[in-house]
């Protein structure tokens, strides 16, 4: 099974930072690769910057979906705002938090 790191509150990857429903993602962060259910969390647990994945990675299984915890491609989370497998719905392409996460 997939660990995620971080202030997790629940087992659908939600932590204390993001905690509505539809905060049931989780992401590798490139830089430990490791999941974490936010930015916030990733930089309370580790010693070091960032790294944001790269538009010519997108293709990478990067992103989990905390209810199922099926592995998505960046490209496939980014058209779609509910998970392929189980239908959970989530917060639609980390619109406010993206560009901690990915390049442009």
């Amino acid at each position: 099974m997939v660990q995620v790191h971080g202030a997790v509150i629940d087992d659908e990857t939600r932590c204390t930072h993001f905690n509505t429903p539809l905060d049931v993602i989780a992401i590798k962060f490139k830089c430990c690769n490791k999941y974490y259910p936010c930015f916030k969390c990733h930089n309370e647990a580790e010693n070091h910057q960032i790294q944001r994945w790269q538009a010519d990675e997108f293709d990478k299984k990067v992103v989990l979906c905390g209810v199922c915890k099926q592995e998505m491609t960046i490209n496939e989370y980014m058209m779609i705002e509910s998970c392929p497998n189980c239908g959970a719905h989530f917060n639609s392409r980390c619109k406010f938090h993206y560009h901690h996460y990915f390049s442009i």
